[in-house]
């Protein structure tokens, strides 16, 4: 099997074929001469083309995949890829008292007493979790700090943030890199923008620019 695409459609709206295109484009330098100097669609119109030239190859991978560009799809990933770790290496879990479920956590992440991490959670490296936390499918990312008594359900922690004392975060909020929240607050669903401080409750889910 060379590899060769035969026809290429774009989000068919009958069924095609079980393998879709993702990943990583190799490209020669003469593609550039197909795209014209007008908004070009490389799927729809590009790819078709070269298929139908004999001109377009790929690389089966083997396993599964997921669009995770939104961030509620992103967690679904996550315990999909826990789930599969569980599978196939389940000693790369995270285990011990408080753990529940499949849980990833960096050997240099520090996590306090009481705790309850999971199920689906990863935590990243340099991470610290006080005393009494409650974190489940949420992914914590590098250099964040949870303080002590927080709740996160289905959250993203960017890199660097810190999250206050008995704070609330739940329904897909997202935390953008270097967010500060302060002590005692809510955030439902809140979408906020690195680098910014965030210090009234957000009980509604909107983007804090």
């Amino acid at each position: 099997d060379t590899g060769r695409i035969c026809r290429f459609v774009e989000k068919p709206r009958v069924f095609v074929s079980n393998k879709i295109n993702a990943g990583l484009y190799i490209f020669s330098p003469g593609i550039l001469q197909r795209i014209q100097l007008r908004p070009t669609s490389i799927e729809k119109e590009i790819f078709p083309a070269m298929a139908q030239e004999g001109q377009l190859y790929a690389m089966e991978l083997q396993g599964f995949w997921m669009d995770i560009g939104q961030p509620k799809d992103f967690l679904t990933g996550m315990c999909m890829y826990l789930q599969a770790l569980r599978a196939q290496h389940p000693e790369k879990l995270h285990s011990g008292p408080g753990v529940v479920g499949n849980v990833l956590v960096d050997p240099s992440a520090k996590i306090g007493a009481n705790c309850v991490i999971g199920p689906n959670v990863t935590i990243g490296a340099g991470v610290v979790v006080e005393d009494g936390v409650r974190i489940k499918r949420c992914t914590v990312l590098k250099g964040a700090c949870i303080r002590s008594h927080s709740w996160l359900d289905s959250c993203i922690v960017g890199w660097s943030c810190s999250v206050g004392q008995w704070v609330r975060m739940e329904n897909v909020t997202v935390l953008g890199e270097d967010v500060i929240v302060n002590d005692e607050l809510y955030l439902n669903g809140a979408n906020v923008l690195p680098h910014k401080s965030i210090a009234e409750s957000v009980p509604e889910p909107r983007i804090i620019m």
